[in-house]
């Protein structure tokens, strides 16, 4: 008898934020505590993945003008042990300025820290489990 595997399960969503500065492309990484990652969060009760991950995108740094292509295009983490998956969109913004907001519920910013980096600057700040995420985001923005 075969037991089918664990159906995955989107439970958080996020942004990789890309702006155009000096002809080269920048990403928006937020750390917090250690650990480095795109703006994201949970994905709420009645919500899809894409409006969670723009609110998330708003709240946690004060950017709105997101540009995301028609098809809503995404990339998913790969499963985490309890099943659970990232899913990620690529949006381009024209802002360059980043407000890390005070969360009510925390008192505090969700985010300790903001920079723009480019695609190499990624690699080194952002954890294994987003190297499929960058590799897309870069594929997206540069082809060639």
């Amino acid at each position: 008898m075969t037991v089918p595997a664990p159906a995955t399960v989107i439970r958080s969503a996020g942004v990789v934020i890309a702006r155009r500065s000096a002809g080269s492309w920048r990403l928006l990484v937020l750390r917090a505590g250690r650990h480095w990652d795109f703006p994201k969060g949970l994905v709420e009760d009645g919500e899809s993945a894409i409006d969670a991950a723009r609110r998330e995108a708003s709240e946690g740094t004060g950017i709105s003008d997101l540009s995301f292509d028609a098809a809503e295009s995404h990339k998913e983490t790969i499963a985490y042990g309890t099943g659970e998956i990232a899913r990620y969109y690529l949006a381009i913004t024209r802002t360059e300025t980043v407000t890390l907001s005070v969360v009510n519920e925390l008192g505090h910013p969700a985010y300790d820290e903001a920079r723009w980096v480019g695609f190499d600057e990624a690699e080194d700040y952002l954890p294994p489990r987003l190297a499929a995420v960058l590799a897309w985001v870069r594929e997206t923005l540069d082809p060639d």
